[in-house]
């Protein structure tokens, strides 16, 4: 190539340099690099000379050249000859200068130019620079910018030219008054600075090594004083960063004595901009340059700054509202300096540790921050000044701030791991750390961070915990500092909320105690005073388990805990709790929060300390662990649960102690310190008691009787006692505790003992303190009242003695129970109190003596008041626990009433239970009945269940008395025709066996059994149909019809058996009213609400067409569309017996085929818009077959006619494909439907195919209307547009599910290919075509056949059908390919004429010939098809570009095909072919259809073998398989590295192919082309340069530039750089 053409390619590519798109215009750069590449001087200088030529270019486009030409140059300057290169410099400097204005992206990429070529021609860019700085004048600031970029990239260069720049600049500096100006400036002093450490730094390297720092110490010290005196005090935020960024490399040059006299302004001057810059990175850069140029030289001035230095440093560490948020060069400044101050730390912890006093929040955190990390890098150093350090902790750990709480904990962390915590005074921080740990959450106030994940985890608490853990195990020497130190905050109540820590880092310590030896787990309690006793711990440990899964788990906690100290406890507690602490923390394992019963829970817990306590054995031991547990009791005053619970623990041990005083003691010192306002406490007590008196029920009874006697219950005003100061009403809460204490005793106390006492001193005392006045005000004393007689009557029923024993004050207690349940309100449920008066009544009617009726009958009707009357039960919003009392109380009701009717076991005493339930039953409302019932029932239940009787027992039934009598006046008009039959016509003395039966029918008349009343008006029925005159028939039956719409169901009933009983007997002489008697059960079955009148008129349809067919059937017909529900009801009676099914099947198929199916209108036959109306015969007949079809009975009628059925509505389906209603049916669909009508379809076609899905699920051809219903070839058919593909699945499902049905199918077919409907022959040609893509064609024997169809019609005057004969050959391939040989010419001859039908150049046919080739080429001889093969490629090739993709994708594929059979024996005409469209196979790969791709890959993968070439073929095999991502560059790219390869010759054609593709229409194959231009360069040789005509392929490229698409022009740029290979 000339250099004229690589000219020309290059201002091709400068042209396209003021492209739009920036992605365009990077590859016209890149392009323009590719040209520089390879002749890297021919094109800088056309892009000299085009940047000289264009001066009026718009400096984006000129920084885009420049930029290009930065590139080229980057790689290729050292091939520059020095003319080249004095151009481009002088070019470059013009640029950079043309404009005293900033335009920074052109002026940069004219200075990135001049740095290019400085790399290689310094000393040119050098002097060229030098005489743009003029003497007394400002330097522009690109200028200044380029020398500081060469600075850094050829400081070896540049460095030398140092005292000439700066001895320029300087004398100007004082000029520069705009900031800009200044920041250059500044940029260039720092550039020079560091291009100068680094030529000193590499003087072995450089070319004068006896170059010094003192060479430029005096200029830099004149620019620093310019700079720092004066231009650090702008107010200019970015000129002052400017200036702190060259102070700190400038700092390094200064001479030292100057450095050491301006460091006490140097440094407050930097450290005062951190209050003025929110961003301090670049301060601290500098600072830290500063501080290493200072320590480099010794200097001594900065111990005097360290305090300023120390403060500046410390307000920023200040700022940081966590470490972990600190600013990373403000941290590395902290451990830069720290090493410094360590050496001082004297002066480091007088200026750290009088700012933990303060109370600014941000000055404390930070101090504290600072304070840890000396504590944890300077340890040595701090050694002795620890005591100094934890004295001045103190009024940080005050602070309740978060923040500080944090950065404290974190101090003590540290603390911890250098020993300060074993110091005097460590205690206190170890008790901080307990305190932090006891917070509760929602105590936190500090919302977390936006970055904080997990909120909880940050919290002070949280880190808290975890500080305390790692501390006790990770940290050895806090072992003897925390053991047994930490036993003393397990008691004191206000670090309750660190048990769970507490615990577990005691566990862990404990632990390692043991396994130092016994003697060092001990504890010596004399030796630790204020450790808490093992009785304190015992208790404390015990009753906070009740409460497991609050404060983070710590029941398990405890648990182990206490598990670990067994010896510091008690020495004989060991090996039994080893066994059972494990069980019951394998308990709470099993278990959630939610899920664990809490009162199964606290027994399993009470009997581990009942074993305990039984292990011990020792009174002492068991009475001081009894006194521990009193004392804790005000601990629990907020947890009322674990007080309750404690109660429990008291009782049980003073239940375990031998020691009557000290039992009676503690027993009385509890009653006295009781807080009897809290309910739970009273429920706490009274347990506590009735625990206690298992073992102590004297001393217990006693003692309640001592209290009672005390001057508490004395109402005298004047006398002073220990409840002088309570009202009225905490009397009545100390009297309501008594009572159920009392009520406890009874319940607990043993079984031989309670009977004596019951009445003697529990119930008499107990009725002493109630008082009925002050009961019915007070409810708290009432239900404890309640409860208390409860829990006597269940011990004394409990009791073996019961039996014997005479309760006294048993009608006495019932009747105040009964008084409690009718004071609560009748209509809402808001205490339990009825239901504990009903439980108590359940117990007490038990007991003998029994009651009287009167007190019985009283306590069920007040009970049943109480109860039924309810609302009904609460819904969800009620909450759970209103539903709970509700159900707990009808429970409690129906134990009362089964336990009334167990005292009186009998018919007569359930009889007695059934008629208090009867008005009940009766009641209006709903729930009230229910509930009735539902009592009804379980009473029922329970008699027959305890019922044991050997002979029958009258029951009353619980809908005795809910059951009306018979109305006599509700007489059945059958039952009336009878009895006059039965009395009228004979004598009396007649014997007549009809007038017998009469008499023996008389009964089932009135019979409450609705089977037998109409088994009797059935026999009426017949006696009258017998009797009746003709000439009365017709009026009795328009009678009976009458009385199907009565009101009352019994009588329509009788009037439905009347009628069928008439028509069954005399229906064979009603042909003449065949219309009238439809029309009127018609009309009377739309007035009838009775559900039982439409099966008994479908019946009486069934009778009347099994004498009348015809007649019923052109009845029915006449019936107005769309059908109503009951004229659908009547025709599907007509299909419940198969031989009348049959008649009525063929009678419709008559009437469907009478008339034409449509008519067309006068619009559509003067040739305007079509307009084709449905008749209304077969309309009516085909929607009549489908109601039959849907009765099941109607299966074996289709089996008989099933040919006749599928084929007639097939051809129904296909002439009725866009047929419309008649305009006063579409008036009816558009006003929609009744709601009496059938929920149908209407719409001529779509009924047509829901009767011919009908014909198919019930000739059990399930299989096929599946198959269609799954892949939507019933919607298919309705519609136009898929009504061909619909009838082809059809065929298909037809084939595979009902195979043996086809013979009398195709057989019923065989006329229809002359049929005058066009529609009706595309139809049956679809669907004997898809036949013929089966095996059952040639299973059946039907092949010749079916081929002789199709071929008899392809001819046909219908494109369409002679399509899809053309497709039915095919599918022969699939079908039987075994026969496709025998047929070969025949199938080959259709085909290939099929390429050749219609004058359109997408003629459908051809569209179906080349997919039928490309199926059946594989299959025909090989000789057969090689006659047609270059006619059909040559046929084919023009549908590669065709508009539609189909073509294009049918005939890419018969190309593959083609090739693949060829199996690379191909004739060389055909692979002249093959060569010919490699090109557009390649290129179409990019079609915007991805089915055309695909067809592309597979084309490609069968040309390959026929090419003769392995690298093709296998780059093919490799990169075009199906389903691969496909990188189309590097494919397109390795393709024609082998094509130039091995078929060099190719080049022109393959070039010449590619610009007819740069006309394309599509956007991708059009940028393709391009693509495959450049590639096929790249890879061409030089001696291909002949095939090329270069200038045309440029000249397309060009106008190619400017195509629309951005992706176009890319690519023509990309392959205008590549065309520089053929030079």
């Amino acid at each position: 190539m000339t250099e004229s053409s690589i000219k020309k390619l290059a201002s091709t590519l400068l042209d396209a340099i003021t492209d739009k798109d920036p992605v365009v215009q990077e590859q016209v750069c890149s392009a323009l690099c590719s040209l520089g590449e390879v002749r890297p001087v021919e094109t800088l200088r056309t892009c000299e000379e085009y940047l000289r030529q264009h001066d009026k270019l718009a400096h984006p486009y000129r920084a885009a050249v420049l930029r290009a030409m930065e590139r080229v140059l980057s790689s290729r300057a050292s091939e520059l000859d020095k003319d080249t290169a004095s151009t481009i410099i002088l070019l470059a400097s013009s640029e950079m200068t043309k404009t005293k204005d900033l335009v920074w992206d052109w002026q940069q990429a004219a200075s990135g130019v001049l740095v290019a070529v400085g790399r290689q021609f310094i000393s040119k860019v050098m002097e060229e620079l030098l005489r743009k700085l003029h003497p007394g004048t400002l330097p522009h600031c690109a200028v200044l910018h380029t020398l500081a970029s060469l600075s850094v990239a050829n400081a070896f260069g540049v460095v030398p030219f140092l005292p000439s720049v700066l001895s320029s600049l300087l004398p100007v500096l004082g000029m520069a008054k705009q900031d800009t100006v200044r920041v250059a400036f500044c940029s260039a002093l720092q550039r020079f600075s560091e291009g100068a450490l680094e030529y000193l730094a590499n003087l072995d390297r450089a070319p004068d090594p006896t170059v010094r720092k003192d060479a430029f110490a005096t200029d830099i010290f004149s620019a620093y004083d310019v700079l720092f005196h004066q231009w650090l005090q702008s107010r200019e935020a970015k000129l002052r960063l400017a200036v702190v960024e060259a102070l700190g490399p400038m700092s390094h040059l200064l001479p030292s004595e100057r450095l050491e006299e301006q460091l006490p302004k140097l440094l407050p001057g930097i450290l005062a901009l951190y209050k003025k810059h929110s961003e301090t990175f670049y301060l601290s850069k500098s600072l830290g340059q500063i501080l290493e140029a200072a320590v480099s030289v010794g200097s001594r001035t900065l111990e005097t700054q360290l305090d300023a230095l120390l403060a500046a440093l410390h307000s920023q560490v200040g700022g940081g509202h966590q470490w972990a948020g600190m600013n990373k060069m403000t941290w590395s400044l902290i451990c830069t300096c720290c090493p410094v101050a360590c050496s001082l730390p004297d002066r480091l912890l007088a200026f750290l540790l009088p700012r933990l006093d303060t109370s600014n929040e941000r000055t404390r955190v930070g101090t504290l921050q600072v304070v840890r990390h000396v504590i944890n890098s300077a340890a040595a150093q701090m050694e002795d000044k620890k005591p100094f350090i934890l004295s001045s902790m103190r009024l940080p750990l005050l602070d309740t701030n978060s923040k500080v709480k944090r950065a404290v904990v974190q101090v003590i962390s540290a603390m911890a791991h250098h020993g300060y915590l074993e110091q005097p005074g460590g205690e206190v921080m170890i008790e901080y750390i307990v305190q932090q740990c006891a917070l509760p959450p929602e105590q936190e106030p500090e919302k977390p961070g936006p970055s904080s994940k997990d909120p909880k985890a940050d919290s002070v608490r949280a880190i808290s915990v975890r500080t305390l853990y790692l501390v006790s195990t990770t940290v050895d020497r806090m072992s003897h500092v925390l053991w047994p130190y930490l036993l003393q905050f397990l008691t004191p109540v206000r670090f309750t909320g660190a048990l769970t820590p507490l615990c577990r880092s005691l566990v862990h310590l404990a632990q390692k105690r043991q396994e130092a030896g016994a003697d060092a787990f001990l504890i010596q309690y004399d030796a630790h005073a204020s450790l808490p006793s093992p009785y304190a711990v015992t208790a404390r440990l015990l009753v906070v388990s009740s409460s497991p899964y609050l404060g983070d788990g710590r029941g398990v906690a405890a648990l182990r805990l206490l598990s670990v100290l067994h010896p510091n406890i008690h020495p004989l507690l060991g090996q039994h709790w080893e066994t059972t602490v494990p069980l019951l923390l394998g308990y709470l394992d099993e278990h959630t929060e939610e899920t664990l019963p809490q009162e199964e829970w606290e027994e399993k817990l009470l009997m581990f300390l009942r074993d305990t306590l039984a292990i011990v054995s020792d009174n002492a031991w068991i009475c001081q662990l009894s006194l521990e547990l009193c004392r804790q009791l005000p601990c629990y005053d907020e947890t009322p649960q674990e007080k309750n619970f404690l109660y429990k623990c008291i009782g049980t041990t003073l239940g375990a102690a031998s020691s009557k005083e000290v039992v009676r003691k503690h027993l009385q010192e509890l009653l006295e310190t009781a807080r009897y306002q809290e309910e739970a406490e009273r429920e706490g007590l009274a347990c506590c008691f009735g625990i206690c008196a298992i073992s102590h029920l004297e001393d217990t009874l006693a003692q309640l009787e001592d209290f009672v006697r005390s001057e508490v219950f004395r109402k005298s005003i004047g006398i002073l006692n220990i409840f002088k100061d309570r009202s009225e009403n905490e009397v009545e809460k100390v009297k309501s505790a008594l009572i159920l204490c009392y009520g406890h005793v009874a319940a607990r106390a043993p079984q031989e003992l309670v009977l004596a006492k019951v009445e003697s001193d529990i119930l008499r005392n107990i009725c002493q303190h109630f008082n009925t006045k002050v009961g019915i005000a007070d409810p708290a004393l009432k239900l404890c009242l309640v409860q208390s007689v409860c829990m006597v009557s269940r011990a004394i029923c409990s009791s073996t003695q019961a039996g014997s024993f005479h309760f006294t004050r048993k009608a006495e207690l019932v009747a105040q129970m009964m008084e409690f349940i009718r004071a609560e309100p009748p209509d809402s449920l808001r205490t339990p109190i009825r239901k504990k008066a009903m439980l108590t009544c359940t117990y007490l009617v038990s007991v003998e003596p029994a009651l009287d009726e009167q007190a019985r009958a009283d306590v069920i009707r007040g009970c049943l008041h109480s109860v039924m009357a309810l609302l009904p039960e609460p819904e969800e919003e009620d909450g759970g626990c209103q539903k709970s009392l509700y159900l707990e109380t009808l429970h409690a009701l129906e134990g009362l009433l089964t336990s009334l009717l167990q005292r009186n076991m009998t018919p007569q005493g359930l009889q007695i239970m059934i008629e208090h339930l009867s008005p009940w039953i009766k009641s209006p409302r709903g729930h009230e009945r229910a509930r009735a019932l539902g009592l009804s029932a379980l009473l029922l239940r329970h008699f027959l269940e305890q019922l044991r009787v050997s002979v029958s027992t009258w029951v009353p039934g619980p809908d005795a008395a809910a059951c009306g009598t018979h109305d006599p006046e509700c007489e059945l008009p059958s039952c009336r025709t009878a009895r006059s039959c039965r009395l009228s016509g004979f004598s009396r003395d007649y014997r007549d066996d009809v007038a017998e039966r009469l008499l023996s029918l008389k009964d089932g008349l009135v019979h409450p059994d609705p089977t037998i009343l109409f088994h009797t008006c059935h026999s009426i029925g017949q006696i009258i149909a017998k009797r009746l005159p003709p000439d009365q028939l017709i009026s009795l039956l328009l009678t009976m019809f009458e009385a199907l719409g009565d009101p009352e169901k019994n009588c329509s009933r009788a009037a439905t058996v009347m009628i069928n009983c008439l028509l069954q007997e005399r229906g064979g002489v009603l042909q003449e009213k065949v219309p009238e008697i439809v029309s009127v059960l018609r009309s009377k079955l739309q007035e009838a609400q009775g559900e039982h009148v439409l099966p008994a008129a479908q019946h009486s349809m069934y009778l009347l067409a099994t004498q009348h067919c015809a007649a019923v059937v052109s009845t029915l017909l006449g019936s107005p569309l769309p059908l109503d529900s009951h004229t659908s009801m009547l025709w599907r009676a007509l299909a419940v017996e198969p031989r009348l099914a049959a008649q009525v099947l063929g009678l419709l198929l008559e009437k469907m085929s009478r008339d034409v199916p449509f008519k067309e209108s006068r619009a559509f036959l003067l040739g305007r818009t079509p307009d084709r109306v449905a008749t209304l015969l077969p309309l009516s007949a085909t929607c009549a077959l489908f109601e039959v079809l849907s009765t099941p009975a109607a299966g074996p009628a289709v089996l008989e006619l099933y040919p006749q059925l599928f084929v007639a509505l097939l051809l129904r389906v296909s002439c009725t494909v866009g047929v419309q209603l008649p305009r006063n049916l579409q008036a009816q669909e558009r006003r929609g439907a009744s709601p009496a009508l059938a929920a149908r379809n209407l719409e001529p076609c779509s009924s047509a195919v829901d009767t011919l899905r009908a014909v198919l699920l019930r000739s059990g051809s399930e299989d096929v209307a599946q198959r269609m219903d799954l892949e939507g070839g019933w919607e298919l058919l309705r519609t136009s547009a898929g009504h061909e593909e619909g009838a082809t699945r059809l065929a298909r499902a037809m084939a595979e599910h009902a195979g043996p049905r086809l013979p009398l199918v195709l057989k019923t077919l065989a006329c229809t290919h002359s049929s005058a409907y066009e529609n009706q022959r595309v139809t049956t040609t679809a669907f004997l075509a898809e036949l013929l893509n089966s095996n059952v064609a040639n299973d059946l024997m039907l092949l010749d056949s079916l081929l002789e169809s199709l071929v008899a019609r392809q001819k046909d005057t219908c494109a369409s059908v002679r399509r899809l004969v053309l497709r039915g050959l095919a599918n022969l391939a699939s079908g039987c390919p075994d026969k496709v040989r025998a047929h070969g010419p025949q199938l080959l001859t259709a085909m290939i004429g099929g390429l050749d039908d219609g004058d359109s150049p997408h003629s459908p046919v051809a569209l179906e010939a080349m997919l039928g080739l490309a199926r059946l080429v594989h299959l025909v001889e090989a000789w057969d098809l090689r006659s047609g093969l270059l006619h059909v490629a040559i046929r084919i090739r023009p549908f590669f570009d065709s508009e539609k993709m189909e073509f294009r994708t049918a005939s890419i594929r018969l190309f593959g095909h083609l090739n693949q059979v060829c199996h690379g024996d191909c004739e060389d005409v055909f692979l002249d072919q093959v060569v010919g469209g490699l090109a557009p196979l390649l290129l179409h790969l990019q079609d915007p259809q991805a089915a055309v791709a695909s067809a592309c890959r597979f084309a490609l993968r069968m040309c390959g073998p026929n090419l003769a070439c392995e690298d093709l073929s296998a780059a093919f095999q490799k990169h075009l398989q199906e389903g691969r991502a496909l990188h189309f560059g590097e494919f397109l790219n390795t393709t024609c590295k082998h094509l130039m390869h091995h078929f060099p010759d190719l080049l022109g054609r393959l070039l010449t192919t590619c610009l007819f593709y740069f006309k394309s229409s599509w956007e991708d194959v059009r940028a393709a082309a391009p693509l495959f231009t450049g590639f096929l360069v790249l890879h061409a040789e030089p001696r291909q340069q002949p095939q090329v005509d270069l200038d045309q392929l440029i000249s397309a490229l060009q106008i190619l530039l400017k195509d629309p698409a951005p992706e176009v022009r890319t690519r023509a740029a990309e392959a205008l750089g590549r065309l520089v290979k053929l030079a």
